[in-house]
């Protein structure tokens, strides 16, 4: 059994598209609303936060809309479509409306951009896992987090090149390029993607190696005489603490994520769009990690894999806080962060959707990212009042704090780890041989 390359990436500029509309909306946003409304940290938090208050109540609600969805171009292509179509029209005129000095357009606008975001980015992610083996989905992870970097990395250059210095920058070029990536990959998408024909041969695949439709740990449950639409308590306790885990490192790397434009102006006097080279560094050291990441997963298991990468984390973020200006060390330290986010990453879905029916992958998805994003509800307004009350200081503890203790709750988790492919399969003999 093999990973398809080719089809995974294409099914990855789904992400792609997303990866770099959060980047310009996590690292620009923050500094419209500080200089061109003279909004505090601790409001802006709050206002940052948005974003996933959406995504809390609206990812779960599509993610299960579209396991029940049947249509001719698929269960997830629908939703992804009206999303982008939709995200662009808004996102543009963002700008418009912080030139403008006019608060309640850009709310109004920004609101509509988020939904339109949630409409797709549940839909998106579950694509990878509805077309690719089971066994190959820490791999297929991967190659979906490496267009993620891809798409990171482009709107990271777009910042550094169409993003001016000075308080108020003029923001219009860097949104529109954004919105003609998004539109180029839902075009590629659309052009290239089967979604119903690539379904049905993971199916065969999977039938033909023995796996079925449910997963092994179902399997395992239903010969142990359990149902498998309620999880077994013991995977249920797996599920919580992964969860957790997710919630909490979450709470670690976006609260950097989310503050580091305006860390890096006030502790380290970086102008315009120059903090975005530390981001630069950290984006590459995820890049040239992914496909290795899924590798060595694959032969030492997802669990080991994150915990190295918890670890890391946490170690990079408080090494950082020590620095007072930015220098070679710092780069070093943003891409050991990358390979530690890469090392997360790859392996955090995957096992969450490992334990549950391939029916149900949107609905585990959504689960995802509730426990995700309700961390990404919180961490901007707390760590932005601690940015604001405290000192900008804050930033790198607070990060370091969090990611030590996503550690110790995936410690407990015991399932969804990587499994080795079961015997007998009808095309065990031919790969065998290859």
């Amino acid at each position: 059994m093999k990973l398809d390359y080719k089809r995974t990436v294409l099914i990855g500029f789904a992400f792609l598209s997303i990866s770099a509309f959060w980047q310009v909306y996590d690292n620009i946003i923050p500094l419209i609303l500080k200089y061109s409304f003279g909004i505090g940290d601790t409001v802006s938090g709050g206002i940052m936060a948005l974003d996933n208050i959406f995504a809390l109540m609206m990812l779960p609600l599509f993610g299960a809309w579209s396991d029940k969805i049947s249509h001719k171009r698929g269960k997830r292509t629908p939703f992804i479509f009206v999303g982008t179509i939709l995200a662009f029209v808004f996102m543009v005129q963002l700008p418009l409306a912080a030139n403008r000095g006019n608060l309640t357009y850009f709310i109004i606008t920004l609101l509509l951009t988020l939904i339109s975001m949630s409409v797709y980015r549940s839909p998106a992610v579950s694509l990878m896992p509805d077309v690719t083996p089971k066994p190959l989905r820490s791999k297929g992870n991967a190659i979906i987090n490496l267009m993620g970097a891809i798409g990171v990395i482009m709107a990271l250059g777009f910042i550094m090149i169409l993003v001016g210095e000075g308080e108020k920058p003029s923001y219009e070029p860097l949104f529109l390029a954004v919105g003609m990536v998004m539109l180029l990959s839902l075009l590629i998408l659309l052009w290239k993607v089967d979604e119903n024909r690539f379904v049905a041969e993971r199916l065969q695949t999977e039938e033909a190696w023995g796996i079925g439709e449910e997963d092994a740990e179902a399997k395992d449950h239903a010969e142990a005489g359990r149902q498998t639409e309620a999880l077994p308590k013991d995977v249920r306790r797996s599920l919580i603490f992964l969860l957790l885990s997710v919630a909490f490192w979450y709470m670690a790397y976006n609260g950097v994520t989310t503050a580091f434009s305006k860390y890096a102006a006030q502790m380290w006097g970086m102008e315009g769009g120059g903090f975005a080279n530390a981001l630069m560094v950290a984006s590459i050291g995820a890049l040239v990690s992914f496909i290795p990441v899924g590798i060595i997963s694959s032969k030492l298991g997802r669990k080991k894999v994150i915990l190295f990468g918890v670890a890391m984390l946490a170690g990079c973020f408080l090494l950082a806080g020590f620095f007072r200006s930015p220098n070679a060390a710092i780069y070093i330290g943003f891409f050991c962060v990358g390979i530690a986010w890469a090392s997360i990453n790859v392996n955090s879905y995957p096992m969450v959707v490992e334990m549950c029916k391939g029916s149900d992958i949107g609905k585990f998805t959504g689960m995802y990212y509730t426990f995700s994003m309700a961390a990404q509800v919180l961490t901007p307004v707390l760590s932005g009042a601690l940015l604001e009350h405290v000192g900008y200081w804050t930033l790198f503890p607070y990060a370091t704090f969090f990611a030590a203790v996503s550690f110790c709750t995936m410690v407990m988790v015991r399932h969804g780890d990587s499994k080795p492919l079961p015997p007998g399969g009808r095309l065990e003999a031919f790969e065998a041989m290859e």
